[in-house]
């Protein structure tokens, strides 16, 4: 059964998995470890993961890209500090329920 945003709740089940899950092509794996690299204190975009970029897409979506994985990252911290309540737009309880990684 597939989500509201068209990608299936397998995919999305298997996002944790994304370097090696096969519902995964090589143009989404490169952008998630990108935003991977964007996100997670202490790593940097290597020139190897930019260059991989540079193979699916053009300088442009590259810019798109950033900007759309920065403005994530930043809302996401502006939203935690204000105690902002998450929208439920994806239930992570029951993801990790089908699981078994609730706790």
């Amino acid at each position: 059964m597939g989500s509201e945003l068209g990608i299936d709740d397998e995919k999305m089940l298997a996002l944790a998995a994304y370097a090696v899950s096969p519902l995964y092509d090589e143009r989404e794996r490169t952008a998630l470890a990108y935003a991977d690299a964007m996100t997670i204190t202490d790593q940097d975009v290597s020139d190897e993961l930019f260059e991989r970029l540079r193979a699916f897409w053009s300088g442009d979506a590259i810019i798109e890209l950033t900007m759309i994985i920065a403005f994530e990252n930043s809302s996401s911290k502006f939203n935690r500090a204000l105690r902002v309540p998450s929208q439920n737009l994806w239930k992570r309880s029951s993801c990790l329920e089908q699981t078994g990684q609730a706790r």
